[in-house]
Formats: structure tokens, C-alpha cells, sequence
């Protein structure tokens, strides 16, 4: 690869870490003008729809009678259960602290892929593995003693549990789908699906369309989700997938700079602790090694 190419990796890399970092406080500010439900399904709807713009030249590779049931699943597990869980489980949890235990995320995708892709598990795997699920003990012991939300800890952990079944099955169906009209349908079916649902239970007049709501809405839409979901999908195409799985560590960094910054959110010794575990752990998992002792 080339200086320029490498430059425009790294660029691309940075971007993503950002947008996807600064995502966690910028959807707890939102979330003071609109209810949960409604506004997660209104942002990946909106990402759907920028999408289209990428994915409408390759209608050819769309095939919809074919593979409908392919992106309905996806869309359950990647959109409905993913952003909806995160996006009512930040209500209860600094956003910061909440991003950490969501992105245990490739910590779950290594053990899964070993279990139901075939892929092997190795020593520096295992302890990583154990360092992640330590982690997230020690962060949630303050929720168990009653300075955290017990409530919020299990949504994070449904969030990130979901959004790891998510790639393990995109993983399984890549070969017969095309991975942008992929995601733009997940984010078109899940976004409408969850607008839809929101409405019965929850009023659209009870979403506050100032600045500071709209600046969010389309700043998550445009950048977090369609552009941060673009940006993904090249990298992974020029064969810059594993630096984008081992600098996901990164992201709750950021979310939890932010939101100590800006949002007054509290940063403990316990915290602290149970962070760096959980991005070892992350690091350990997704950092490749040779000529290690395999489990079988």
C-alpha cells in the first residue's frame, strides 16, 4: 500500500473513532428533546435514506425477492434490537460508561466465531475473553450497589449482545448480498419499523424540533450512521478490516472524554478500572497472532 493510500486509511480511521465516539453524547442530548423509540427510529431511517444515494447505482445487485428475509433479520438484530436497546438503555447510564460495556461487542464476536464460524480461539484470545467480562463486573458493581442503573447495565449488554448475533450473521450472508444495500435496507426496514412502533406507545408531539435537536438528529443520520457505515465498508474492502475491529477500543475513549467534558458526567477510580480491562480485552481478542497454543 502506498503513502497516500495509507494517509487516506488512517484519515478514514480517525474519522470513523470520532463520529461513532462523539454518537454516545450526542444521542444523550437528543434524547432530553425526544422520546427513545421515535428518535431511533428516526435516525437510522434518515441514515437509510442518505444511503440510498450510495446504493441506488447498484440496483442491480439489490435482488430483493431473493434475499428480503436476509435483510428483515438483519434489520431486527442490527437496527431494532441494536440501536433500540442502546438508545433507551442511555437514559439510565452516563453515555461514556454506557459505550464501554456496548463495545464488549468484539470481545462476544470472537467467542461467537469460534463457536459457529469455525474461526480459532487462542491462548491470547481466552485471557482477553476473561479481562472483558472482568471489566464489565467491575463497572457494574457500582449499579448492584446503587450508584448505577442495573436496568442500564443489561440493555448495554443486550445492545452489545445484539450487535455481535448481527455480524456473526452478515458474516454467514455476505456471499449472497450485496454489504451496502445490506445496510441501507437494515436502517430503511428497522428505522420504519421502529418510527411505527414508537407511535403507539409514544407521541410525535412530544418531540421538541429545536436547534439543538435537529443539529443532533441529522449530524447522527448523516455522519454516525450512513457515512460512518460507508466509511466501514471501504475499509474493510481495501483490506483494513482488522485495524478497524482492533481500534474500536478507541470509541468508548472518546464517548467517555466527551461526556466527562461537556456533559458533567462522573469518572471514578472503579470506572477507570473496569475500562482499561474492557479495552485490553477488546485489544487482546482482535489482535492477530501466530504460532499460538490453539483451544479446540
Amino acid at each position: 500500500m502506498g503513502k497516500s493510500s495509507k494517509l487516506q486509511s488512517a484519515l478514514l480511521l480517525t474519522f470513523l473513532i470520532a463520529v461513532w465516539g462523539i454518537n454516545w453524547p450526542l444521542t444523550k442530548i437528543a434524547l432530553a428533546h425526544t422520546p427513545p423509540v421515535l428518535f431511533s427510529g428516526l435516525r437510522t431511517l434518515l441514515g437509510g435514506i442518505f444511503l440510498l444515494v450510495v446504493a441506488i447505482p447498484r440496483y442491480r445487485k439489490l435482488a430483493f425477492r431473493k434475499t428480503w428475509k436476509i435483510y428483515l433479520v438483519a434489520a431486527f438484530v442490527n437496527v431494532i434490537l441494536y440501536y433500540g436497546l442502546q438508545t433507551i438503555g442511555i437514559n439510565y447510564m452516563p453515555a461514556g460508561l454506557f459505550s464501554a460495556i456496548v463495545f464488549l461487542q468484539p470481545v462476544l464476536v470472537g467467542v461467537f466465531s469460534w463457536l459457529w464460524l469455525g474461526e480459532s480461539m487462542n491462548a491470547l484470545k481466552f485471557v482477553g475473553l476473561i479481562l472483558g467480562f472482568a471489566g464489565v463486573g467491575v463497572i457494574s458493581m457500582g449499579g448492584f450497589s446503587g450508584d448505577l442503573s442495573v436496568p442500564g447495565i443489561l440493555l448495554a449488554l443486550g445492545s452489545a449482545l445484539s450487535w455481535a448475533l448481527g455480524t456473526i450473521f452478515v458474516k454467514k450472508v455476505t456471499p449472497v448480498v450485496d454489504s451496502i444495500w445490506l445496510v441501507t435496507m437494515q436502517l430503511i426496514i428497522g428505522g420504519a419499523l421502529m418510527t411505527v412502533g414508537g407511535l403507539q406507545f409514544e407521541r410525535w408531539s412530544d418531540i421538541d424540533w429545536n436547534g439543538t435537536f435537529v443539529l443532533c438528529l441529522l449530524f447522527i443520520a448523516i455522519f454516525v450512521i450512513a457515512a460512518g457505515w460507508i466509511v466501514f465498508y471501504h475499509l474493510i474492502d481495501t483490506g483494513e478490516a482488522g485495524k478497524v475491529a482492533s481500534f474500536t477500543f478507541l470509541i468508548p475513549l472518546v464517548a467517555i472524554l466527551i461526556g466527562t467534558l461537556f456533559l458533567n458526567e462522573p469518572f471514578t477510580v472503579s470506572l477507570l478500572i473496569g475500562l482499561m480491562l474492557i479495552l485490553i480485552s477488546i485489544y487482546f481478542v482482535n489482535k492477530p497472532r501466530r504460532n499460538v497454543m490453539k483451544i479446540t
